[in-house]
C-alpha cells in the first residue's frame, strides 16, 4: 500500500517490506498480472516516481505507450538482427516469409499504438 500514494523505487520497496529484491519483483509481477486487473488500477513505473497506482488515466495511457514503444523496439531488432539475415540467406524459405510478414504486421500495430 505504500506504493500507492508516494511511489517507491524497488530499493525502497525492499526496505519498506523487509523482503528480498527477488520477492519484491515477484510481488510486483503478481500485482501487474492479477491485482491491477481485479481493481481496474494499473501499476505503473517511472524513473521519477517509481512504482505506483496512478489515479489519472493520462498516466496510464503514457505508461502504456512507453510499453508499446519498448516492444516495438524489441520486434524491430528481432526483424533486423535475426529474421532479416535468415531471409537474406534463404530468400525462398516459405516459413521465414510467413514469420516476417507476421512480425511486420505486429510492428505496424505497435507503431500505431506507441504514437497514439
Amino acid at each position: 500500500m505504500e506504493a500507492r500514494p508516494a511511489g517507491l523505487t524497488t530499493r525502497q520497496l525492499v526496505i519498506a517490506t523487509g523482503l528480498s529484491e527477488y520477492y519484491v519483483r515477484k510481488g510486483l509481477q503478481w500485482i501487474k498480472d492479477k491485482a491491477a486487473l481485479e481493481h481496474l488500477t494499473p501499476l505503473t513505473w517511472s524513473q521519477k516516481q517509481g512504482y505506483r497506482f496512478p489515479d489519472d488515466p493520462a498516466d496510464w495511457i503514457a505508461y502504456e505507450r512507453r510499453q508499446f514503444h519498448h516492444e516495438l523496439t524489441r520486434i524491430t531488432r528481432l526483424i533486423s538482427a535475426t529474421i532479416g539475415p535468415h531471409t537474406g540467406a534463404r530468400p525462398d524459405d516459405k516459413a521465414i516469409k510467413i514469420v516476417l510478414a507476421q512480425l511486420d504486421g505486429i510492428r505496424a500495430t505497435l507503431e500505431i499504438l506507441a504514437t497514439g
